[in-house]
This record gives C-alpha cells, sequence and structure tokens, in this order.
C-alpha cells in the first residue's frame, strides 16, 4: 500500500498461500516460493530490484537477509537495502555486539557474556552466578533459550541452544527474578527524529517471553518518573543502533528502585509492532515502508486524524489488554504447560475498554477456551496445584489467580510467589467482590441497576451476571435494556480526542456514557472475523474475510463492518473496511454491534467455527443470516443431526449412536467393536475427537468431548481402519 501510493512496484516472496499477504490484490508481483538464500538470489537476479526491505517479515526475513548480504548478492546486483542498515542488525541480534554497542551509548545491561560451547557456558555461569539465563542470536520467539539454576540444567540448554543460532552463539545472561519487564514502540527517521509509539507493560515479571505474557497499555503502575526514564533510554537504543523505521526495545526495571536494564532490540516489525499498532491506531508498518524510502516523520501524515503528522506521539484514553492463546489441550499424554523464555502461545486476542477490568475479562472471553471471563468460572483445582502454577507459571495462571484468593492466599503472598504487580491482584480482587454481591443479590432488589452498571463497567459479561443471579443471559440483557443500560461506541482516535478522528476504528465499553460512533444511513452488513490464530484457525479466514468485504463494496453495499479482535490480521487494520470494532465475537457484543448499528444482515461464514457457532443464537433473536441458512448451518454442525439427515438420505456413513450416557456407549462399542470415535459438534479442527480402544478409556474421553460441547450432543460412530479420505468444495 505504501510502495504503490510512490508509484513503486512491489516483488513479494512468501510461500504461505493461506495469507491475504500473497492475495494479487496487495503486491504487483508475488512469487511462491521457498524462503532460502539459493531461492533468493534467483530471483533477485531475475528481477533485478531497485531496493529490498528486510524488516517486514519478521525474524525469518531478517536472518535471510543478513544471510544474502554477506553473499555480496546486494552488492553485485547494486541493491539497496532500504530501511535499518545491516550493520544495525547485526548489532541487535548478534548478543555480544548489542551487549558493547549498549554499554558504548551508556545504556544498563544485565551481566552477562557471549559463548560458542558448553564448557565457556559453564565459565561464565559460575562467573556471573546463578540464576542465569540463555539466550539465543538470530531466533525467533525466544527459540532454544531458557532459565537454568544448576551446571546440569544449564549444560541441557546450552546444548540445545547452540545448533539454533546462525553464529553459534548464546548469550549467558543473570536472571532477574520478578523485574517487571517493559516494552516500547520506537520510530526514527533517516535525520534522526525519534518518537515513541507506545509502552507497552507486561502483567508478568521478566522471565516469561512477551509473546506468552499478558500485556497492558498503557502502562498502568510506572510513576511518571520511571516512564520518562525508559523513553529517554529507548531512543537513545534506537539512535544507537541507527535504526530507520520501527523498533521494538524490551527493559527491565527493578520494581524496588529505579535501576533498569536493557534486554533486547527488535530491528523490524513484531508481533509487539503489530500489538502496538492497533492498540494505538498508528499504521506502524505503513509509516515504516515511508521511511525506509526516504520520508522524515514530520513529512507525513497521520492517517487517523488526518491533521497531525506522523510526528506526533500517540495518547490513549483506554486501556489495551493482549492475552495470548495457547492449544496445549490439542496434544494428549503429559504435557509441560510451564512458561519461560521459550514462546508457546500460538495466537493472541487484544481487548480495548475504559477500565482495566473491563480489557481484562473481555480478553478472557476472547480467547475462546471456555472462560466467563477472570470470574465465574466455576474452577475445581486443588490448592496445592494452585500454587504450583502460581510459583512455576502456566498458561492457566492468569485465571487460577481468583481461584488462589477463594482459598485465602493473601495480595502479598501472591506477589512473592507470581511477582505480578499488587495493582493488578487488587483489580482481580475487586471482580472476586463484585462476584460476590451479585450472587447474594435478589433480581428484584431496588439498588440492582446501581450494581448492574459497575458490574458492567468492570468487564462482567450478561452470561457472568446471568451465573450469579440465577437468570438466563436474555432475561439478563433484557432486565439491563429496561433500565437503559448500554455499552457505548467509542473511537480509537491515536490522540484521546484532541483531534476529531477521521477514521471508523471502534470499540465498545461501559466506561463512557456516550456515543462517538456516527451511524450512517444505507445498506449494511456485518462480517464475523475469526478471532486469535489457533491451531485449525489461522491466517485463510483473514483471507476470507477481507475478500468477503471487498466482494460486498463492489455489490454496492454501503457500509460494510467488521468485527474481529486479533491483533496478528489485516482484517484489523482500521482502513481496510468501512467500519472496524475490535470486539468480542459473543452473542451478547454481536447482538449490541447489530442494534446500535440497525444493520441488514451478519455474514458468519468466512471466519471459521467461532462465528459459524454464534449462526443459530444470532437467528433465533432476530438477526438475518446471510449465506446458508442458520437450520442447514445448525443441521451441518450438530453431529446427532447431521449423521441423522444422511440416514433420511441413504447415504452410507458408519454405524452411530448418540452419546446419551457412558454405559450407552460401552453398550455400543460392545455391539460394533473397538475403536470408536468420540466426535463433538460445534468444534474447530476435530478438538476433543478421541479414537477409543477400550472401555477404561470412554468415560475420560466422553467427559473431554462434553466439556468442548457443553451445548451440543456428542455422537460415538464406529472408526473405520485404512480408510482414504476425500474432501468435496461445493458452491450452491
Amino acid at each position: 500500500k505504501a510502495l504503490r501510493e510512490e508509484g513503486i512496484k512491489s516483488i513479494l516472496v512468501n510461500p504461505n498461500v493461506a495469507t491475504i499477504q500473497t492475495s494479487r490484490r496487495i503486491a504487483d508481483k508475488v512469487y511462491l516460493e521457498p524462503l532460502t538464500v539459493p531461492t533468493l538470489i534467483d530471483i533477485l537476479k531475475m528481477e533485478r530490484p531497485d531496493g529490498i526491505m528486510l524488516g517486514f517479515g519478521g525474524q525469518t526475513a531478517l536472518n535471510l537477509g543478513v544471510k544474502l548480504y554477506r553473499t555480496g548478492i546486494f552488492d553485485e546486483l547494486d541493491i539497496k537495502v532500504l530501511g535499518t542498515p545491516v550493520k544495525g542488525i547485526e548489532i541487535t541480534e548478534d548478543r555480544g555486539l548489542f551487549k558493547n554497542r549498549m554499554l558504548e551509548i551508556g545504556v544498563s545491561v544485565p551481566p552477562s557474556k557471549p559463548v560458542y560451547s558448553v564448557g565457556e557456558a559453564l565459565a561464565a555461569a559460575e562467573e556471573i552466578g546463578y540464576p542465569v539465563i540463555v539466550r539465543v542470536a538470530y531466533t525467533l520467539g525466544g527459540g532454544g533459550s531458557g532459565v537454568a539454576y544448576t551446571p546440569e540444567e544449564l549444560r541441557r540448554i546450552v546444548m540445545t541452544a547452540l545448533p539454533q543460532s546462525i553464529g553459534h552463539q548464546v548469550l549467558i545472561e543473570k536472571y532477574l527474578k520478578h523485574w517487571k519487564e517493559i516494552e516500547y514502540e520506537v520510530m526514527r527517521d533517516r535525520k534522526n527524529n525519534c518518537i515513541t509509539i507506545c509502552a507497552l507493560e507486561n502483567f508478568d515479571p521478566l522471565g516469561i517471553h512477551t509473546g506468552d505474557s499478558i500485556v497492558v497499555a498503557p502502562t498502568q503502575t510506572l510513576t511518571n518518573r520511571e516512564y520518562q526514564i525508559l523513553r529517554s533510554a529507548a531512543i537513545k537504543v534506537v539512535r544507537g543502533v541507527w535504526v530507520i523505521g520501527e523498533c521494538n526495545i524490551q527493559f527491565g526495571l527493578d520494581p524496588r528502585s529505579e535501576d533498569y536494564v536493557a534486554i533486547e532490540v527488535n530491528a523490524r516489525l513484531s508481533r509487539s509492532s503489530a500489538l502496538a499498532s492497533k492498540a494505538t491506531g498508528y499504521p506502524l508498518a505503513y509509516i515504516s515502508a515511508k521511511l525506509a524510502l526516504g520520508y522524515t516523520l514530520p513529512e507525513l501524515l497521520n492517517k487517523v486524524t488526518g491533521v497531525t503528522t506522523a510526528c506526533f506521539e500517540p495518547a490513549l484514553d483506554y486501556v489495551v489488554v493482549k492475552i495470548p492463546r495457547w492449544d496445549f489441550d490439542k496434544f494428549e499424554g503429559p504435557i509441560d504447560r510451564t512458561l519461560g523464555s521459550q514462546m508457546k502461545s500460538v495466537g493472541e486476542v487484544m481487548s480495548i475498554a475504559r477500565s482495566f477490568e473491563e480489557a481484562f475479562q473481555k480478553a478472557a472471553r476472547m480467547l475462546d477456551i471456555g472462560l466467563e471471563g477472570i470470574v465465574c468460572n466455576d474452577l475445581d483445582i486443588p490448592l496445592n496445584v494452585v500454587e504450583e502454577e502460581l510459583r512455576n507459571p502456566t498458561d492457566r495462571r492468569f485465571y487460577l489467580l481468583p481461584l488462589a484468593m477463594r482459598y485465602g492466599l493473601s495480595i502479598e503472598k501472591i506477589y512473592s510467589m507470581t511477582g505480578i504487580d499488587p495493582w493488578f491482584l487488587y483489580k482481580i480482587k475487586s471482580m472476586i467482590e463484585m462476584e460476590d454481591k451479585l450472587r447474594s443479590m435478589d433480581p428484584q432488589d431496588p439498588t440492582l441497576p446501581e450494581v448492574l452498571k459497575e458490574a458492567k463497567r468492570i468487564g462482567f459479561s450478561d452470561r457472568q451476571i446471568a451465573k450469579c443471579l440465577g437468570l438466563t443471559e436474555d432475561e439478563v440483557r433484557r432486565l439491563r435494556l429496561r433500565y437503559n443500560i448500554r455499552p457505548r461506541a467509542k473511537i480509537v482516535d491515536t490522540m484521546a480526542a484532541e483531534w476529531e478522528s477521521q477514521t471508523n476504528y471502534c470499540y465498545m465499553t461501559y466506561g463512557d456514557t456516550e456515543d462517538d460512533v456516527k451511524v450512517k444511513e444505507g445498506k449494511k452488513i456485518i462480517v464475523l472475523g475469526a478471532g486469535c490464530i489457533r491451531i485449525g484457525s489461522s491466517v485463510e479466514f483473514d483471507y476470507c474475510t477481507m475478500h468477503t468485504a471487498w466482494s460486498l463494496k463492489e455489490e454496492g453495499i454501503d457500509e460494510v463492518i467488521v468485527i474481529n479482535n486479533n491483533p496478528e490480521t489485516v482484517s484489523t487494520d482500521f482502513d481496510m473496511t468501512d467500519k472496524l470494532y475490535f470486539e468480542e465475537l459473543s452473542l451478547e457484543r454481536v447482538l449490541d454491534i447489530w442494534e446500535y448499528e440497525s444493520a441488514d444482515a451478519v455474514i458468519v461464514s468466512v471466519g471459521g467455527q467461532t462465528p459459524n457457532t454464534l449462526a443459530k443464537p444470532l437467528a433465533e433473536r432476530g438477526v438475518k443470516i446471510l449465506g446458508t441458512d442458520a437450520k442447514y448451518i445448525d443441521m451441518a454442525e450438530d453431529r446427532r443431526k447431521f449423521s441423522s439427515l444422511l440416514e433420511k438420505l441413504n447415504i452410507p456413513q458408519p454405524e452411530w449412536i448418540y452419546a446419551s450416557s457412558v454405559d450407552a456407549v460401552k453398550s455400543f462399542a460392545k455391539s460394533v467393536g473397538y475403536p470408536i470415535l468420540i466426535r463433538p459438534s460445534y468444534v474447530l479442527s476435530g478438538a476433543a475427537m478421541r479414537v477409543v480402544f477400550n472401555d477404561s478409556d470412554v468415560e475420560e474421553y466422553l467427559r473431554l468431548a462434553t466439556k468442548v460441547s457443553r451445548e451440543h450432543p456428542v455422537v460415538v460412530s464406529k472408526f473405520i481402519y485404512n480408510a482414504k479420505e476425500l474432501e468435496v468444495d461445493g458452491v450452491s
């Protein structure tokens, strides 16, 4: 987009056919070829480009760029590296060079030493003192890294880490346990103008990879002095490594003093960059591309305000929370769920609200893992397990915190076990207190309207409130609408309303009393996105969502409205559709937006399983579903209805029964013979689907299937060995 505006033709090399990036609508020419040095050299010789951009394809592109530079092909073909120069990339990626450069420019780093063998690593750790963290050069997602408390642990980590580094180098660094982790996203142009786009506070302390950490923006627990100290250091770092464009800098901050250290720098667009861009509304990738072409920040316009230049630092009048999505439950057997310096998440969600509590609860629901929010989850986990997962964090730790408090653990105790700032813990405690208040109330209580307002302000959904009051979700919705308790539609404008926004980048919140989003007349269609990336649902649905939106515009639809909550996708770029709601893909929130916008219809079929599951409940509440009728979607998704349809149409299928009880399933298995296949309804990529070989496994697998498919039937069928699987795609 940025290149096309300048009349520059772009050539993209990416073998990922599922992403919108390789759509012919995006780049002028696309090579679906392997990302290897020999292949890229062949393409460069064939195309003879004037320049190459290395900072937009993540760690893979950066590593390939350095390797290509070292072959001399750029000099041979007179290809200019646009953006951050290779020497800057090498300094940020090589742990030894990075440490030396930081010390040269006066930025503190943890005590550390680059090493090239296990023996050197053991000697360095003895010198620095245990515990130490192993960091690997030129890797993605903290690959190969880890924390070692003993020489034996260090030996194991280093033996795995060294082969993963381009230069066979790792850094042995002092582990700063329970220090805060703060990230800054910074822009710099060729004339040394610098601005910070966003400061991101990690809910979890140092030691957990930022991709696996809950992240909050703006920072919530820093003093203004701490914020300014780190901001000044971030600008010094960016200038010191000659970044041109966008850069992510990670700091460790001692919670007991103002001491800080620079942990690492990503001289490229990263997952944190995408988050910062969506959190602020500042188009980081677009502006970075312009800076790589030689523009300066004051020369570029902020496309959100249409008035200010790109040299204005964004200001937020809302709170953003990111929670990673893990898919450990997809795997059988003992799984190591502990989180550390190697990233294990597969995706993430982002929520926007006017309070931390509201944003946190919204984000928990967006994960689509069965959570009602941060509270009201009816967890049955013993205290000893909870304490173990607080000390050694897992993907479940954030929603075990309320349970720990209910077991009687104090805020101080939890802080000592987790390193999570007490400010966040007290916010969670306030949610527990609201849950208790709601559970003790009578729906006829005259004070209920005020309590409902406060509950909604701190993120309680209608389902959560219904659970506490003993009502249905629909009854709570009718109740709050009777009291005129509605969410307000707000705009992300990058300038905290100092200038009027020129875009329709929206969210809904109960933390305000006025609407900012203008409702237009005309034909309006809502398109539901896929939510977070997970195993079985990735960027292919981003492709589908965007092509649907573009096709609707070609058919004369006045306004196409997308609802999605994944900061990593093109469909949540504010300028890709007429209106974007960065929101929950829930029945409650889709109804809120549908009613507010007076939309004509909703499309559920291009975002995968999550929106598909909403088809029937939306239709039952009067929402028009475009495409396949909701009752036929239900017939295909509901295993019992689908199997009954096949019988009615005389289409052969394996013998099957509805799993009404464990005994019925065992009796069925006895009659048809093991193995059998347990098949829950309305699930993504075979979640909880299991092949069962004996009676002893039936109960466990049925429990798992009914857990992921609580409101829909589970079917059991005879499993057929050695059968070929064929798929047919049809259009009607």
